[in-house]
Formats: C-alpha cells, structure tokens, sequence
C-alpha cells in the first residue's frame, strides 16, 4: 500500500495536510507537480524530505500540517459517484463479519468501494474480496479508488447481477448492500460456507421487515437487527460540549450466521425477553437452539 510507512515525506505517498481552518486534502506526491488550495500552493518537489508532523508554508505564508492519513481519512475523501458506507459503520461491518488475515469476502454492490476498500486492508494477501456491481460507472470509479491504495490485487471485480448467484463458494463472509437484499438471500446461501457471515445494509425499516422474516425462518441463525448512532463533541478545553448535529440514521444493519437447519415454518417462536443467557464453563455467553 502507498500509505507512508518513512518519517519524512518521499514521492508516491499519500499525504494529509491541514490548515488553520482545519480543512483536509488528501493528495498524491507526485514529482514535478504542485499542491493547491485556498491558502496558496507548495511544489512536491519542495515537500520531499519533510518529517511528517511537521508544517509547511504555501506561496502565500500560511502553514500546514502535513501528516499521514488513516483509514477514515481516505475513505471521506474518496471519488464518488453517489453515497457511500459510513466510516462508524464500516468497522463495525468488518467485525461483525469476522474479517480478518485470510478472508474470502464477498461484497455486492460495489458502489464507490469503501467497504471494498476496507475489506481488502483486512484480508492481507493471503485473503481476497470479490466484489459485484451492475453499473459500469460505479466499478469503473471503485477501481480507480482500490488502484489509488495498491489495493488491486486483494480484490475481483465482477459486472453482474447477482440475481445469476455468485461464482464463488465456501466463503467465510458476504455482505449486502443492495436495494432489495431479500431477493438474493438464496443466492447468498448457496456462496457461504456452513457457519459464514451474513450481513445487509438496508436504509429503511421497510426493508428490515422484508428480509427479517426469511432469515429467521431459513437456514440462517442468530439474527441480529443494529444501528449505529455517533455524536460528536466540541473540543474547546473551555467549553466542551456535543455538537448541534450529529451522524444519525445512515442505515439499518442486519447479520446472520449460515446454518444447516429446516426451515422453521410460519409459525413464528416466541422467546421471552427476559429469557436468561446460557454460559459455558468459563462465563462465556452462549446461545442453544
């Protein structure tokens, strides 16, 4: 990946600089070409070399920052055509999915990438993602933004409807971001391994509805229904306080784990609310069919 791993600006990094008005760019050192914005311009060429950490004065004598990007960094800041997963549910999605080094993922739909994006930092080299999206637009930018993070290799690109299934099986996670998942969740089944991870975003409780009932009667267990809700503080040390707006609803997430089981029929089992929580030998939460 060309996130900077040095202590001093070198030509090819990804670097983050920010101003007194706290406005942030992410751009591309490149070899004779030049940074600009509001506050003035400053050549590459004379950045190479900078510990980061440090500031750096533009044209016009305004100084910044010039430090290393982090994950949610890029992601804001990536190209998009239309609206992407939220950083506060991006990680969220990757535990819950219990990616980790390894991992064969499948995502559908691509969209901008981000879940792309963060799924495939987590794989390593040793996992891969495959990814599905209809619309040549939307993949055609994905790949452009995985290419900017070194990232394509980790990753297959497929222009599909995923109505046609996946090509790929025995995964160990798929995740759906698709206007109507509980059309695919057949699909979905037949892509993971028994005990794989199952997860959806959906933005409407419209939607929850329409996919919560085939999960809780198909081969599918421990179904879960969560949403993530994340404010933010004012940092003055002299009046620290939330601030007037906060991220609220940007959707409803929904996991489930793939199982070998009949299905459960129409009538729905009833399970108290207050019904106590088995625990294993050491303490540890369990849960018995």
């Amino acid at each position: 990946m060309p996130l900077p791993d040095g202590t001093h600006v070198a030509y090819g990094d990804i670097i983050l600089l920010i101003g007194k008005d706290l406005r942030q760019f992410i751009r591309t050192v490149k070899e004779g070409q030049r940074f600009e914005c509001h506050l003035g311009y400053i050549e590459y060429d004379a950045l190479v070399g900078t510990p980061y950490g440090g500031q750096v004065p533009t044209h016009m004598g305004h100084k910044l920052f010039v430090l290393v990007p982090h994950t949610e960094d890029i992601i804001l800041h990536l190209q998009r055509l239309g609206q992407i997963i939220y950083p506060k549910d991006l990680g969220y999605i990757a535990l819950k999915l219990g990616i980790h080094p390894g991992s064969r993922v499948i995502e559908a739909g691509t969209g901008s990438g981000a879940l792309t994006m963060t799924l495939a930092m987590l794989v390593g080299d040793q996992g891969h993602v495959y990814t599905y999206e209809r619309r040549n637009n939307m993949l055609t930018r994905a790949i452009a933004n995985l290419r900017r993070m070194d990232l394509l290799d980790r990753v297959t690109f497929h222009e599909k409807d995923i109505e046609e299934g996946f090509e790929e099986t025995d995964v160990h996670a798929l995740f759906l971001d698709v206007r109507e998942p509980a059309d695919y969740l057949p699909q979905a089944r037949a892509a993971l391994r028994g005990g794989g991870f199952f997860g959806a975003l959906v933005p409407t409780m419209n939607q929850v509805l329409d996919l919560a009932q085939p999960l809780y009667d198909g081969p599918w267990y421990m179904l879960q229904i969560e949403e993530l809700l994340l404010r933010t503080y004012k940092t003055h040390p002299q009046r620290i306080r939330p601030d007037e707006q906060m991220v609220g609803h940007t959707g409803y997430l929904i996991f489930a784990r793939a199982v070998e089981r009949e299905t459960r029929g129409a009538a729905p089992e009833e399970t108290p609310d207050d019904a106590p929580v088995e625990t294993s030998e050491d303490g540890d939460p369990g849960e018995a069919d």
